[in-house]
């Protein structure tokens, strides 16, 4: 599994509000054309004014795969990066992940070599 991300989030302002975080998985030394970053999930965070709340998320480690050229699931060993943003041209926070070993995920590509840790 990949960590489980725990941010804190405020409203800094005087009225209530919701903020979206969006987590983006970031490649930077994969050998398989993929995008540069992927969006892998999103949370909704309603705040009242000037309130603050820790959010948590957890990703399955097949989220750093790929489909490989005979079709079984592939994660590579190496860098990730996920990246906590309000969009893609925003990113707030870079948390440095690593990918312990080349290896094939299971059936349900959550077994196996797909394990990654924070780096």
């Amino acid at each position: 599994m990949i960590p489980t991300l725990r941010i804190t989030v405020r409203d800094t302002g005087d009225r209530p509000g919701t903020e979206v975080e969006q987590p983006y998985l970031h490649d930077p030394v994969g050998t398989a054309a993929r995008p540069e970053i992927r969006l892998v999930g999103h949370t909704w965070v309603p705040l009242d004014a000037r309130a603050s709340a820790e959010v948590h998320a957890t990703f399955p480690a097949d989220l750093a795969a790929y489909t490989g050229a005979d079709g079984r699931r592939v994660v590579e060993p190496g860098a990730l990066e996920l990246r906590v943003a309000a969009s893609s041209a925003h990113v707030r926070h870079t948390v440095p992940l690593r990918s312990p070993s080349r290896g094939r995920c299971g059936r349900s590509g959550t077994s196996g070599g797909c394990g990654a840790s924070r780096a």
